[in-house]
């Protein structure tokens, strides 16, 4: 059985998707962009504080869920230019433990969503 998870806390889905599905003990989320959730802007000011705004919007849809970045066994990193990779990685770095990071890949795309710079997503397991 599936469940959708959705909070006020993250940006709302801009398409027929949920933030997230919660199946058994496994969720899977969205990708989440920029958007600051309480004003629906885009944060574009510079890649890491579009990058803290992904991290925090995937933050809130997982306290939604009662879990944390601990929980996070995957990440998908979509970025539009792989020149950034180094900056974003720093960002993304500060919300996981070393040790207990999740697998990953990154992708350079040509476009995503809303022309952003980077789009994660994460599976987590409670």
């Amino acid at each position: 059985m599936k469940k959708i998870i959705y909070t006020k806390e993250a940006p709302d889905p801009i398409g027929p998707y949920n933030q997230a599905i919660l199946s058994g003990d496994i969720l899977y989320t969205s990708g989440q962009i920029a958007i600051d959730p309480a004003s629906g802007e885009l944060v574009l000011n510079s890649i890491e504080e579009e990058t803290h705004c992904v991290m925090k919007n995937l933050q809130a849809v997982l306290d939604a869920a009662d879990m944390s970045f601990e929980n996070v066994i995957k990440s998908t990193i979509f970025i539009s230019d792989m020149n950034n990779f180094s900056r974003i990685n720093t960002v993304y770095a500060q919300y996981f433990k070393e040790d207990t990071a999740p697998a990953r890949e990154t992708v350079e795309v040509a476009n995503l969503p809303k022309y952003v710079n980077v789009e994660i997503s994460v599976i987590a397991k409670k």
